[in-house]
């Protein structure tokens, strides 16, 4: 088998990833997950768990801990989704003091060896599920001490959930996937909160009153000690250099100071704030974590798309931000931290997001608006996305994909101008693809 073939293989499955409409419900059940891993004799429960859910930010929350334990000297193992160029940057290894992604000979090997048993199921697992299980039978293997877990969607009926970690983390919770989680706050966080088990460790980003009101309510019923960034946790920005954001925090037992981190924004210091709480939370588990490797974890955080600088003159941004919220913190991290004579946004958007609040969030600094969309199914077409744009007196421009999307933007930008490409990390994946054809998502260019 090639590596191609092991691809294929994996995408004969349904991929709920690619498809915008489907019953939440039926095509989620822990039964089935349960199910597939016990034909691997449970590889989830041969790890230390740290699980983390959210709306934003909980990939890189999931990045900081992974980068923390890894200068600590641990076996980690990562896990996220979706993936920007190669589904082999789902599943990150760290091994004394250095990491890499899963190779194509090791992923060859695992479907493989998961193939014949897959293929005696009468229901099939699909796209995410299999995928989830490639990776914890991978992380079993290499003998990992802790798994960094990132949900996939929700929490409650994630693939993902079948984990029972030592210590939860809820990033900020806001609208999305309504359809799916529920079209108020609290159906939402009821969602996300499913991931917190009897008597572990729980650690939240500042919420609205309606989820904080859920996550006090669950936290209460499992018994599960629960550390808020706000109130136990404390962030305060020093500065920022270059591409760094330099701060301070107070976490439930140390102070750390001070600590620098290749991804910009308030959003982030939250998002750090979350990973120090559930770093320090190791401690009710005998597991002390010293702080240098804390303060060398922070500096060496890899995680692309995230408010990412690829381009100088004109300068170019990357970034990940697909609902309001997120369009919302964008929007002041390039006014805070970027000075540029126009703003050229690239725009592309899938179906299932909130396109209006996102349009007017980021049409609001845009100069230029180049609409465009990613090579996915659930892309929304750039003429429906122009009609969600109200009240913009940009000039609107129609592109077919991302590539044609950003060679329009160059062609339009001067030197002293900026270029953001935004809207779904799909669209960022490909822009990156567009940047380095020939780069390896293990390092940073």
């Amino acid at each position: 088998m090639t590596y191609p073939e092991a691809i294929q293989y994996l995408e004969s499955f349904i991929n709920y990833e690619r498809i915008s409409k489907y019953s939440y419900k039926s095509a989620f059940r822990l039964e089935r997950m349960d199910n597939l891993l016990s034909l691997f004799d449970h590889p989830e429960r041969k790890f230390n768990s740290i699980h983390i859910t959210g709306t934003k930010g909980k990939g890189s929350t999931s990045a900081m801990v992974f980068s923390i334990l890894t200068e600590a000297g641990f076996s980690v193992g990562l896990y996220t989704s979706p993936h920007l160029v190669d589904f082999r940057e789902r599943i990150r290894i760290a091994q004394d003091k250095s990491w890499r992604l899963i190779s194509e000979e090791e992923v060859i090997s695992l479907v493989e060896e998961i193939k014949p048993k897959i293929e005696s199921l009468e229901e099939k697992p699909s796209f995410f599920e299999l995928y989830t299980t490639l990776a914890f039978l991978y992380f079993a293997q290499n003998k990992s001490d802790f798994v960094v877990a990132e949900v996939g969607l929700g929490g409650r009926l994630d693939a993902t959930n079948v984990l029972n970690p030592l210590v939860c983390g809820i990033t900020s919770l806001s609208f999305e996937h309504t359809d799916k989680l529920g079209n108020t706050l609290t159906a939402i966080a009821k969602e996300k909160c499913g991931i917190i088990k009897e008597n572990s460790v729980v650690v939240t980003s500042p919420q609205e009153e309606e989820a904080k009101r859920v996550i006090y309510e669950t936290c209460k019923d499992k018994k599960a000690r629960l550390f808020e960034v706000g109130k136990n946790i404390f962030f305060e920005e020093i500065g920022y250099a270059g591409e760094k954001e330099i701060f301070r925090l107070q976490g439930v037992f140390d102070e750390y100071s001070p600590l620098e981190m290749p991804l910009l924004g308030e959003h982030q210091l939250i998002n750090a704030g979350v990973a120090i709480g559930m770093i320090e939370a190791l401690r009710y588990y005998q597991i002390y974590i010293p702080s240098e490797a804390i303060y060398e974890g922070f500096k060496k955080i890899f995680w692309p798309g995230r408010l990412e600088r690829i381009g100088e003159k004109p300068k170019i941004i990357l970034d990940g931000a697909q609902n309001r919220a997120s369009a919302k913190a964008l929007k002041r991290a390039v006014k805070k931290y970027f000075n540029y004579d126009k703003l050229i946004l690239v725009l592309g958007i899938s179906k299932d997001k909130d396109i209006e609040g996102i349009c007017e969030e980021l049409s609001e600094i845009a100069d230029e608006i180049i609409l465009t969309k990613a090579n996915n199914p659930r892309a929304e077409e750039p003429d429906l996305i122009k009609s969600e744009i109200r009240n913009s007196k940009s000039e609107i421009y129609l592109t077919k994909n991302v590539e044609e999307g950003i060679k329009l933007a160059k062609e339009m930008a001067r030197d002293a101008d900026l270029i953001l490409i935004t809207g779904s990390l799909f669209v960022v994946g490909e822009a990156r693809r567009f940047f380095y054809p020939e780069f390896s998502q293990t390092k940073a260019p």
